[in-house]
């Protein structure tokens, strides 16, 4: 499978920052009770933090009292079990990238099915949306006020989940107040998880860079500030190619483009009244419309 500029489709690796690279790729342990997710009660589904696969429900998460987030099922196929180097536990890795999960026990009883899977909450990442099993891609896009770019987003044929939030600074769980206050160097942000069999990343920034204007510094519409700039955060190097494929079309039609393209670092969730805002508002944006561009 191909997509529109000629880039074969494939399972692709996210970058990992330097603790993620630790538990995933050289098998360490986040320690007991610091995993985001250890106390996560939010339905939805677990995603591979590496390649987007899914791997666990919350329907299958229960609360183990052992200091990391624990499942009794995964998802069919999703799941590789091998012989621990250690000798005595079996370790767990995704089925698609290999990526270090955790480790399963047996005979415990803390559910019918006497099983846990015992996860590092640093290689996943939760998407509240109940999946299908497959592998799903993320984009992090930030194009002005989140509450609009999420608004015609998530009305993509394939978009799965999209969610509002910060990224691109340089403090940890920032505030909504924070942001806007301009002194953290976060963007308002959208994360954007796609089934890759029905929407293409290319599509996904196609859409994006026609619902704002990517022209506009540190501003768009009647939003000022830095925290409203137009940037493309970029998972891995495809991405970047192809983000820079299309930015490149605009300069050549004659678009002065100000969207930057960096290398994605966290991103934070914003507060729940942010989330489908326009939605649960019953407006629309104010600031976003669809322009032709492509």
């Amino acid at each position: 499978m191909k997509d529109k500029s000629g880039k074969q489709e494939k399972i692709r690796h996210n970058f990992l920052s330097q603790f993620e690279e630790f538990v995933i790729d050289k098998k360490g342990t986040e320690g007991p009770w610091t995993g985001m997710y250890n106390d996560n009660k939010r339905e939805g589904t677990y995603l591979c933090k590496k390649c987007g696969q899914a791997l666990f429900r919350s329907d299958d998460k229960f609360d183990s009292q052992c200091g990391w987030p624990s499942f009794d099922d995964e998802i069919p196929g999703a799941i590789k079990r091998l012989p621990d180097a250690d000798g005595v536990r079996t370790e767990i890795l995704c089925s698609k990238c290999d990526a270090h999960l955790g480790h399963v026990f047996r005979g415990e009883g803390y559910t019918e099915k006497d099983t846990r899977h015992c996860v590092n909450s640093v290689s996943v990442d939760f998407i509240p949306e109940k999946l299908e099993s497959g592998i799903y891609e993320k984009a992090l896009l930030a194009g002005g006020c989140f509450w609009g770019v999420e608004y015609y987003l998530q009305k993509l044929k394939g978009v799965v989940s999209v969610i509002s939030g910060y990224t691109g600074g340089h403090i940890k769980n920032p505030s909504y107040r924070e942001v806007c206050n301009g002194t953290t160097g976060h963007a308002e942000a959208v994360k954007v998880v796609y089934d890759r069999l029905k929407i293409s990343y290319e599509e996904v920034v196609k859409n994006f860079l026609e619902i704002h204007d990517p022209t506009q510094l540190n501003r768009q519409g009647p939003d000022t500030g830095s925290q409203y700039r137009s940037e493309i955060f970029y998972m891995n190097d495809y991405q970047k190619e192809i983000a820079e494929y299309l930015l490149n079309i605009l300069r050549e039609k004659g678009y002065n483009v100000a969207t930057k393209l960096t290398k994605a670092s966290e991103f934070y969730e914003a507060e729940d009244y942010h989330q489908e805002y326009y939605t649960k508002n019953g407006s629309k944006p104010y600031c976003h419309i669809y322009t032709k561009r492509f």
